[in-house]
């Protein structure tokens, strides 16, 4: 246990609280200063004191994958709102939940709308602009539609900003495509040249088109017509795919809803060590042989099963199948996740706990956060937590900065010289 030795204004001491340390929990005072976690049980040395007792401080969240945000972007189906305003609004909903870094899972699409190249384009020009604003950690998830080369220089931009993304393989073309007699975990690897593609004249096709259409601002005809032009492309996907791979090699990679192990042994090779919601057991089996990192949704974890038939995360997370938990669609389910499944007996606290903090920041390569470890990040999360009850973030820390408060006066202290 590291001593601090010189007294500072600015240091903060948390006292009473169970902590959750990388391999078990117990009573620890932590001292953060500077930014950064300075010492576990050392003097107060005149820091301001956090009175934990009785509650829970952790790691904050390190989410993989969110795209929670889009609903602040569009509030209701066609109601586009500014950019800006989403933007603060949904990072002020990350702190709110724990969350301190956060990579938006923003799609890349040759959709029209939400999920387009231009309001991508817009996205990301607003985080830049943004940041000396906001509280989180906000990067960006490059969730590549491999069907739209249109986003090929907005990824080579987002690449070489100060806070490296992710790059996510997503081809939900083929997927949209796939003919009705083959379910959904069970579609070829994207590039086979034989894919069993529907009849865009199928009357439950063009049905399911009508909400995409709408989504689009296009009617349905046109959205149909759409999607037949995109799906011509389908002979340079390979190559595009392969050029991304390499302008990204130095950035985490990720590949999206793998069903087959030939589709995961594709991304693997391109240098994507991360398959994200595989969809079938044979990828859990074949990622977790390989050493790949395996993501599932938080959502499925909370709920007890995934909306779409996908393999339950608990049960995965108990057979050893599932090293991260990401929000998804729902920025509470992280924490909500770690509840149900330690009430639910899969796993102790803090083995659960590192699902949502040290292996995310691993798997995305940062090291300096994760744990409550002296030297690390100050990302801090100190929680009510009722026995049998839903917990609920009481403060947040951002590399030591309060990102979020809703701690009553009378929680804070100025502390002794005394230990």
């Amino acid at each position: 246990m590291m001593m601090h030795s010189s007294p500072s204004h600015d240091a903060e001491i948390i006292e009473g609280a169970r902590v959750i340390l990388s391999d078990r929990v117990e009573v620890v005072s932590v001292r953060i200063e500077g930014g950064r976690i300075t010492g576990l049980d050392v003097a107060r040395d005149g820091a301001r004191v956090i009175a934990g007792k009785g509650r829970v401080l952790a790691p904050a969240f390190v989410d993989v994958h969110g795209d929670a945000f889009e609903r602040q972007l569009m509030p209701r189906p066609s109601v586009m709102v500014p950019t800006e305003a989403a933007l603060l609004e949904t990072d002020r909903q990350l702190a709110a939940n724990g969350i301190a870094t956060a990579y938006h899972a923003l799609t890349l699409s040759w959709e029209p709308g939400l999920r387009s190249v231009e309001t991508g384009w817009q996205v990301l020009r607003a985080l830049e602009s943004l940041r000396p604003r906001l509280t989180v950690e906000n990067r960006v998830q490059l969730r590549w539609e491999t069907f739209c080369p249109e986003a090929e220089p907005l990824i080579a931009h987002a690449l070489g900003m100060s806070e490296r993304p992710a790059l996510a393989f997503n081809d939900h073309t083929s997927a949209v495509l796939l003919h009705p007699s083959i379910a959904l975990h069970d579609r070829p690897f994207d590039l086979v040249s034989d894919y069993p593609v529907t009849d865009l004249d199928a009357p439950g096709f063009l049905a399911k088109m009508g909400d995409r259409a709408k989504r689009a601002h296009m009617s349905r005809e046109d959205f149909v017509a759409l999607i037949a032009r995109v799906w011509d492309r389908r002979p340079g996907v390979g190559t595009s795919i392969a050029r991304m791979a390499d302008l990204a090699k130095s950035a985490p990679m990720l590949s999206h809803d793998d069903s087959q192990i030939e589709t995961r042994s594709f991304y693997r090779g391109l240098g994507a060590n991360i398959a994200e919601f595989p969809m079938h057991e044979r990828v859990f089996l074949a990622a977790r042989a390989a050493g790949d990192w395996i993501v599932l949704g938080a959502p499925n974890a909370m709920r007890g099963g995934s909306h779409l038939g996908s393999p339950g995360a608990a049960d995965m997370i108990r057979r050893g199948l599932c090293d991260i938990l990401a929000s998804d669609y729902f920025y509470p389910a992280m924490l909500g996740a770690v509840t149900r499944l330690l009430a639910d007996g899969v796993g102790d606290l803090s083995a659960l706990w590192r699902l949502v903090s040290a292996n995310p920041a691993a798997a995305m390569g940062l090291a300096d956060r994760g744990q409550i470890a002296t030297g690390l990040r100050a990302d801090l999360v100190l929680l009510d937590w009722p026995d049998g009850h839903m917990p609920a973030p009481l403060q947040t820390w951002v590399a030591g900065r309060g990102g979020y408060s809703a701690l009553r006066p009378d929680s804070f202290a100025i502390g002794s010289s005394d230990a």
